[in-house]
């Protein structure tokens, strides 16, 4: 067996379909949106396949990404969308390493689709929890099939799980607001495309010191947030401006995981309908996508009001969890607000990094 490279239609059929061999009836894995690859595709992503008797058994991309090579020091083989079933885990990995070796890399790196500020990632504990969007949930024997090819962990994290408290836990002196000139924001359908300028260049400021983050343009955020409007809960986008400046952000969604998860990931027109037609019994919990604060507001507790808002947000609308998308272990102050609301870690999460010898 070797990779392949997705050239026709079969082929792409079969790189998406293979997802659902290998996690037939487990509703705990969230396939990535047959449309976001498809996007890729045609954008010029490398997609791979790895067939045995004619059938797919694994996939992967192979791709690469000049600001994380920067970032990064090194010039990495990333790959993405990684599945495998778990006989086929050596051929793959081997044949990813081969790739990068080929292509003069110094390092692979993944999984990651197509950056770790994106999605990706594998999880390492807390299989029996479900996944959701954005987020990764694979068999336990993924994490060890990667460790056995002398892949190593990198940037360790936890996703988290949070009950929507009944009562504000977070405070803020309110006195505050009139006095730093403060103001809460809201999410507008109708003004997604004018907000969202607002919210890429605090994501950007914000999270400019992690050792994995590249600054995200203004096509990337469109292509992350399509179809954004759609699913918005306007009180779930918050932005704090400080003297009409924005400084801090808090983003999350109504949780559809599972709506994805029953239609195998293929959201096309006539699942968009059943969706919009019964949106409502998906507010029952929410995934927080991201937040942030300015690198020269941070520690000033202007999350604390955000926060806040948030969560009286949260109870209004009904909801009773919120998850969050990985935390890195190194970052916890993020996590200590999770802690506040009697949040608990819900999946262990990491990347793989191997270095690769000429």
């Amino acid at each position: 067996m070797s990779l392949r490279p997705v050239e026709s239609r079969r082929d792409l059929r079969d790189f998406l379909a293979l997802t659902d061999r290998l996690y037939a009836g487990e509703p705990r894995f969230i396939p990535p949106l047959h449309a976001q690859v498809r996007a890729w595709h045609r954008r010029g992503v490398r997609l791979y396949v790895l067939r045995r008797r004619g059938q797919v058994v694994a996939r992967t991309t192979l791709h690469a990404d000049a600001a994380l090579d920067a970032r990064l020091g090194r010039a990495t083989q990333l790959f993405g969308l990684t599945e495998f079933a778990e006989e086929a885990a050596e051929e793959l990995l081997d044949g990813i390493l081969a790739a990068g070796r080929a292509a003069g890399k110094e390092t692979a790196f993944g999984p990651v689709s197509l950056l770790p500020n994106q999605a990706g990632g594998v999880i390492t504990s807390g299989f029996e929890e479900r996944g959701f969007i954005d987020s990764a949930w694979n068999h336990p024997y993924v994490p060890a099939a990667y460790e056995a090819r002398g892949f190593t962990r990198r940037f360790e994290s936890d996703t988290w799980i949070c009950p929507v408290p009944d009562e504000p836990v977070f405070t803020f002196d309110d006195g505050r607001i009139e006095a730093e000139r403060l103001r809460v924001h809201r999410g507008d359908r109708r003004r997604v495309g004018e907000q969202l300028p607002i919210l890429r260049e605090m994501l950007n400021a914000s999270f400019a010191r992690l050792g994995y983050y590249t600054e995200i343009s203004a096509e990337q955020l469109a292509a992350q947030t399509d179809g954004l409007a759609y699913l918005l809960d306007e009180a779930l986008l918050l932005y704090l401006t400080k003297a009409d400046r924005p400084i801090a952000f808090v983003l999350c969604l109504p949780d559809i995981s599972r709506f994805i998860a029953k239609i195998g990931g293929d959201l096309h027109p006539l699942h968009q309908l059943r969706l919009l037609a019964t949106r409502a019994r998906y507010r029952r919990e929410a995934v927080l996508i991201i937040k942030g604060t300015v690198p020269e507001e941070q520690g000033r507790g202007y999350m604390r009001l955000l926060s806040r808002e948030l969560h009286d947000g949260l109870r209004r609308g009904g909801y009773r969890a919120l998850r969050s998308t990985y935390v890195e272990r190194t970052n916890p102050g993020s996590a200590a607000q999770y802690v506040a609301m009697g949040g608990r870690p819900l999946h262990g999460y990491t990347f793989y990094d191997r270095r690769l010898a000429s």
